[in-house]
C-alpha cells in the first residue's frame, strides 16, 4: 500500500517550531536570573537590566545581516551556527563577575547567536514553503514557539535553587547545543521554488541586482524598496512599539515585579508560565487573521495587552492570585496575536525572493524599542521606587500601535519602483 505523501514544508516548520522554542528560551532566561543576579552583585536593576536590552538591540541590529545569510547560503548551516553560538555564549555566563562581562557575553555573543537561529532566517525559509496566503498561519505557529519558551521559566528557577545561577548557565547552554544543531542540520532545507531563485541570483553575479529584479519580476521587493514606502515605515513604528517596547518590558520585569509585592518566586515564575502559555495561544490565534483580516486581531491583541496593564498596576500584595492570573492571560494572549500578525500583515505587502532582508529590517526597528524597554522599566524604578508608570507607558504604546495599525489597514498596497 502506497504511503501518503507529507508535505515537507510541514516538517521544516516543526523543526522550526522546535528551535523557536530553545532560542527565545535562552534569551528569555533573563527573567528568571535577573533578581538572583541583582542580588548576589548588589547592582541596581537598570544596569542590570541594561544586560538584556543590549542583548535586544545587538539582535535586532545583527537580524538584517542572519536574514541576508539565510538567503544566500545554506539555512541549516546557518541555524547550526547559531545554535553554537548561542549555547556556548551562554554557558560561559557562569563565568561573569563583573557587570560589563554580561554586557559582552550575554548581551553580544548571545544575541548575536540567537538572531541567527531566530524568526528572521526561519521565516526566509518558510515564507517561500507556505507563500504569503498563509503567512498568518506559518507566523503564528512559529511565533507559538516563543510563547512556549516562556513555560521554561520554572525549570530554571528550579535549576537556580537546586545548583545555583552559574551551573544552572552551563546546563542550560549546552542542552541547547544539543537540541538545535541536530534539528538544523536534518530538518531544515529549502523550498526547491527557494533554491532556484538563489540560483538564479548567482547566474547573473555581475547585473545589477535592481535591475535585474524589476525587468524579470516586477513585483520583486528589495530591502531598499520596502524601506522607501511609507507603509513600511509605519511598520516599523508599529513593531517597535508593540512586539518591541511592550512585549519586551512585560517579559524582562513581570516576575521582578511579583517578587515585589511578595510572591514566592517559584509561583511568580509560574505566573510567568501562564503567561507563555497564553502567549503560545495568541500566536495560534493569528492564523484566522488569514481569513478574517489583520487588522481585528491586532487591534484586539493592543486592548487585551493595555486592559492587562492596568489589572497589572492594581496588584498590591500576594493575597489574591486572580490578577496576576489574568493579566498573564490577557497580556499573553494579547501580545502573543500582535506579533505574528503584524508580521503576516507586511508579509502580505513585501513577500518575494528578498523577505528575509526585509523581515531583518523589520526586526531591527522592533529590537531597537525592545532593548529601550527592559533598561527604562529598571531605571523608572529605580527613580520612582515603582513600575506604576512604566506600566501606563505600555498602554499609551499599545493604544498607539492599534490606532496607526487601523491606518495602515486603509491603505492600499504598493508596487516596487
Amino acid at each position: 500500500m502506497k504511503r501518503p505523501h507529507i508535505f515537507h514544508g510541514w516538517i521544516v516548520l516543526a523543526g522550526g517550531f522546535t528551535i523557536t522554542i530553545v532560542a527565545y528560551a535562552m534569551r528569555n532566561t533573563f527573567s528568571v536570573f535577573y533578581p538572583v543576579i541583582v542580588s548576589d552583585f548588589g547592582w541596581t536593576r537598570g544596569s542590570t537590566a541594561l544586560m538584556f536590552s543590549v542583548a535586544l538591540l545587538s539582535y535586532g541590529l545583527f537580524a538584517p545581516v542572519a536574514g541576508t545569510l539565510a538567503d544566500r547560503f545554506r539555512p541549516r548551516y546557518v541555524l547550526a551556527a547559531g545554535g553554537v553560538v548561542v549555547g556556548s555564549s551562554l554557558a560561559l555566563c557562569s563565568q561573569a563577575s563583573e557587570v560589563w562581562h554580561f554586557y559582552l557575553i550575554y548581551g553580544v555573543m548571545t544575541a548575536v547567536g540567537t538572531s541567527l537561529i531566530g524568526i528572521t532566517p526561519l521565516m526566509s525559509m518558510l515564507s517561500h514553503w507556505f507563500g504569503a496566503a498563509r503567512s498568518g498561519t506559518v507566523f503564528g505557529i512559529i511565533g507559538s514557539g516563543f510563547g512556549v519558551s516562556l513555560v521554561t521559566a520554572p525549570v530554571y528557577q528550579w535549576l537556580i535553587s537546586g545548583h545555583g545561577w552559574r551551573a544552572a548557565y552551563v546546563i542550560i547552554g549546552l542542552s541547547a547545543i544539543a537540541v538545535i544543531v541536530p534539528v538544523s542540520l536534518l530538518l531544515m532545507h529549502r523550498s526547491t521554488q527557494q533554491q532556484a531563485l538563489v540560483d538564479q541570483g548567482k547566474a547573473k553575479p555581475t547585473q545589477d541586482k535592481d535591475t535585474a529584479e524589476s525587468s524579470k519580476h516586477p513585483q520583486q521587493w528589495t530591502a531598499r524598496g520596502a524601506f522607501g514606502t511609507g507603509t513600511f515605515k509605519v511598520f516599523l513604528v508599529i513593531g517597535m512599539c508593540s512586539v518591541g517596547f511592550a512585549l519586551q518590558v512585560v517579559i524582562a520585569h513581570q516576575v521582578y515585579f511579583l517578587q515585589d509585592v511578595g510572591f514566592d518566586p517559584m509561583l511568580a515564575a509560574s505566573v510567568f508560565s501562564v503567561y507563555g502559555v497564553s502567549m503560545a495561544a495568541g500566536n495560534l490565534s493569528s492564523p484566522l487573521s488569514d481569513r478574517f483580516g489583520r487588522a481585528p486581531f491586532f487591534v484586539a491583541g493592543c486592548l487585551a495587552t493595555a486592559a492587562a496593564m492596568l489589572l497589572l498596576n492594581l496588584v498590591r500584595s500576594p493575597d489574591s492570585t486572580f490578577m496576576p492570573l489574568a493579566f498573564a492571560v490577557l497580556a499573553g494572549w494579547g501580545l502573543g496575536v500582535c506579533g505574528p500578525t503584524c508580521y503576516a500583515a507586511m508579509a502580505d505587502r513585501y513577500h518575494g525572493r528578498n523577505y528575509g532582508a526585509i523581515q531583518g529590517v523589520m526586526i531591527l526597528f522592533v529590537s531597537l524599542g525592545a532593548a529601550i524597554g527592559p533598561w527604562a522599566g529598571g531605571w523608572l524604578h529605580d527613580l520612582t521606587g515603582s513600575y506604576q508608570s512604566t506600566f501606563i507607558f505600555v498602554q499609551v504604546l499599545m493604544l498607539t500601535a492599534a490606532a496607526l495599525f487601523m491606518l495602515v489597514a486603509r491603505r492600499g498596497t504598493e508596487t516596487p519602483r
